[in-house]
């Protein structure tokens, strides 16, 4: 399959960035370093190109009806030119994808979804239009979107300089459907994926390149950097914040992913309902649980995770050494007696069995927004 670029791709590599494929695109992983790269946006400001998400438009009478059966939370509820998280489920409770819907009124949506899932999530959306025989447009418009994230205490006071609207105005989740930044027409929301404040940039592929240059050039006295995927995923995490594929996927549903908020199942019907009804009436089996380790190693992803007597009852979702923290934490799929605080686990590092304890999953005090 050929590896993708996005329009950045020149700048990228004229910033010395390490590049990888991932999701079939080939972006920049980093560029100084995760360390000093993921510093940066918890201390100051990273700008980083999320160009590879897909974008989809949805228009028409039912919209806002298609939408609310479409995903997991309440559509309904949401007022214009406001956003909110959500998943799409399968039938039997799986989550298809998590996303962000952009709400500008009831006939006209954006739903922002992931790099790895366009293709799929785009075929999903079809076959729940057909099966409801809803009167709607969907348009994947990822191919003619870039998008860039501005992330750190200092992305507004950066932004601002090049914006012709008060970044103020915008509160947290809201978005401007049109503002001109560095005389350029786009949509920008505050929103992120990192636990801090920022903004999503979205513009016609052919304007990225200037709205980039121009950002890290008015945001170099305070200090920005290019944020490759490597700083993306440890910020992310840090949040409790979930991937597809980690945290997410299709044999896991988001109440044992533990991303209840984003289900509401006291409302219009929609796909996955009746199985996670089910689900929350019955109990959990098993669910996603924080964790630090008290011994030396550092967790990683798909390591598994065992009782006193070596038993394997679950698996590390994500595992990092939080560059943030200092100490080697992680996030973790576990039968649910293991479920509780202070619960003592075991994660299985090559050989060694590496003692741990349940915590928290809100590992930063600040966290996300």
């Amino acid at each position: 399959m050929d590896v993708r670029k996005t329009n950045l791709y020149d700048e990228h590599k004229k910033l010395g960035a390490k590049l990888m494929a991932y999701s079939g695109w080939e972006m920049p992983i980093e560029y100084k370093g995760i360390k000093e790269e993921h510093n940066a946006v918890r201390e100051k400001a990273g700008l980083f190109d999320v160009s590879h998400m897909g974008e989809v438009k949805v228009t028409g009478k039912q919209a806002e009806d298609f939408v609310q059966y479409l995903v997991t939370n309440d559509v309904k509820s949401l007022k214009n030119e406001k956003i909110f998280y959500a998943m799409m489920c399968y039938e039997n409770g799986g989550i298809v994808d998590d996303l962000l819907v952009y709400k500008y009124n009831d006939d006209d949506f954006l739903l922002v979804i992931n790099a790895a899932n366009v293709e799929k999530d785009f075929d999903w959306m079809k076959s729940v239009k057909e099966k409801g025989n809803f009167d709607i447009s969907l348009e994947n418009i990822s191919g003619e979107i870039s998008e860039v994230a501005l992330q750190g205490p200092k992305a507004e006071e950066i932004l601002q300089k090049i914006a012709d609207k008060d970044l103020k105005k915008i509160k947290f989740f809201e978005f401007f459907p049109e503002i001109k930044i560095n005389g350029i027409k786009c949509i920008v929301s505050r929103s992120g994926y990192t636990g801090e404040d920022g903004f999503e940039i979205y513009t016609e592929n052919q304007n990225i390149v200037s709205i980039w240059t121009k950002i890290l050039e008015v945001g170099e006295d305070y200090g920005i950097q290019p944020i490759g995927l490597g700083a993306r995923d440890t910020l992310r995490f840090e949040a409790n914040l979930p991937l597809y594929g980690n945290e997410l996927g299709k044999d896991i549903t988001p109440i044992e992913a533990g991303y209840n908020f984003a289900v509401k199942l006291d409302t219009d019907d929609f796909s996955g309902r009746d199985a996670l009804v089910k689900q929350k009436e019955e109990g959990l089996k098993r669910k996603i649980v924080g964790f630090e380790l008290l011994d030396r190693g550092i967790p990683r992803h798909e390591y598994p995770v065992v009782d006193g007597d070596g038993k394997e009852i679950g698996f590390v979702t994500t595992g990092y050494k939080s560059i943030t923290l200092g100490k080697s934490i992680g996030l973790a799929m576990v039968d649910i007696d293991y479920a509780k605080l202070d619960t003592e686990i075991y994660i299985q590092i090559r050989k060694k069995q590496a003692k741990a304890k349940v915590i928290k999953r809100s590992f930063l005090k600040k966290n996300y927004k």
